[in-house]
């Protein structure tokens, strides 16, 4: 009877373990919710002239990757719902894409989330207004512009990628309708996906200004060099 308590009790210890080693795999027991990917786009003025952000919206809905739009001015209390979420480990990583002024409000609500502690995946600004400075929470931006003064630059800790895509060359394509463009949808749409397939790292977030290695943009890429 000693002999079969014995064997009981290996088997419990070793079941135990294996649901020890499972834990430590795959980050969590079986059947609880991992964080998924959530890309937030911004219209602009008025919400009536960014609706290439809509299209762009239910583009990426329909490639399976969360997605949602919203007016430029709602950016800050959508970052406090995004940091919560990333916290509670419900969504992440974080993606940011926003025209004209709501490609204003990804760049400050990138820089906003990391004083929050919150790392950022990508940003796409789509024709931003003004310069702004890539912060070092941020791991990629891909800055689609056809202004040669609204270049982002990398900021304070900015360790990742900056390209500056100028399309300024294209004479189809205007700050009113950028946001419509199939192409550029394509690249943004080939950018998000890189990032959600795994193949881009979300950045830490950065320490204090001047305690990283300074980054060095890469040079403005034409529209021509964009895969169609």
């Amino acid at each position: 009877m000693k002999r079969w308590d014995h064997l009981a009790a290996y088997c419990l210890a070793a079941l135990g373990l294996l649901s020890l080693v499972m834990v430590l795999v795959f980050g969590s027991s079986p059947g609880m919710a991992q964080p998924r990917a959530h890309v937030y786009l911004f219209r602009g003025l008025a919400d009536i002239f960014s609706l290439g952000m809509n299209t762009l919206t239910d583009e990426l809905n329909g490639r399976g990757v969360a997605a949602t739009v919203h007016s430029h001015t709602n950016w800050k209390s959508i970052a406090d719902k995004a940091a919560v979420n990333y916290k509670a480990r419900r969504e992440g990583p974080i993606i940011l894409i926003g025209h004209s002024l709501g490609a204003d409000a990804v760049m400050e609500m990138a820089d906003y989330l990391g004083d929050k502690g919150v790392p950022v995946a990508l940003v796409i600004p789509f024709d931003a207004t003004q310069s702004f400075p890539a912060p070092g929470n941020v791991t990629r931006v891909v800055n689609l512009t056809q202004r040669d003064y609204a270049y982002m630059k990398p900021g304070p800790g900015f360790r990742g990628s900056l390209a500056n895509v100028d399309v300024s060359g294209d004479p189809n394509i205007s700050h009113t309708n950028i946001d419509k463009s199939p192409r550029l949808h394509a690249q943004a749409i080939s950018e998000v996906l890189a990032v959600v397939g795994g193949r881009r790292m979300t950045a830490p977030v950065a320490t204090k200004p001047g305690t990283a290695k300074p980054v060095t943009a890469q040079p403005p890429v034409s529209a021509a060099q964009i895969p169609h």
